[in-house]
């Protein structure tokens, strides 16, 4: 019997952003909006999706975890920090030429090391990133 293997999604996400900054490019995102915990600038949102640039020269703090995808960066002159699940991320490309690639939508199987305690088997557990402090709604507040 095969052990459950961990997505390959944040691994492809990590080296295409590293394939498409190496050669100068600007790397963005597709983010399905409408995913649980997904933390983004509603403004921004059109038909349900949202395209990030996560270049270095546009966000702070990027960090492409295996659970999530998060950084501060600018939306109207506001600072905000976004977090995305890696399965919202429908994309990763270069803006100058589209090279990049599209990801299917992921089936996971819980494994009993992914199951906490208190969670039943399949029940969808909350992030670790954002779990205490995760809002319905992100807002901006404006800071003096």
């Amino acid at each position: 019997m095969f052990k459950t293997m961990t997505s390959s999604r944040p691994y492809l996400i990590r080296a295409l952003n590293e394939w498409i900054v190496d050669n100068d490019l600007t790397s963005h995102i597709v983010v399905d909006a409408n995913q649980e915990h997904v933390v983004v600038p509603l403004d921004f949102v059109e038909a349900g999706k949202i395209v990030l640039n996560i270049s270095p020269f546009a966000v702070q703090n990027l960090a492409i975890e295996n659970d999530f995808v998060t950084f501060s960066a600018r939306f109207s002159g506001q600072a905000m920090n976004i977090a995305v699940p890696i399965g919202a991320i429908m994309a990763i490309y270069a803006k100058e030429n589209g090279q990049g690639m599209v990801f299917a939508e992921e089936v996971s199987q819980p494994t009993a090391s992914s199951v906490e305690p208190g969670q039943k088997p399949g029940q969808k557990p909350e992030p670790k990133a954002i779990k205490d402090k995760a809002p319905e709604r992100p807002s901006l507040t404006l800071v003096k």
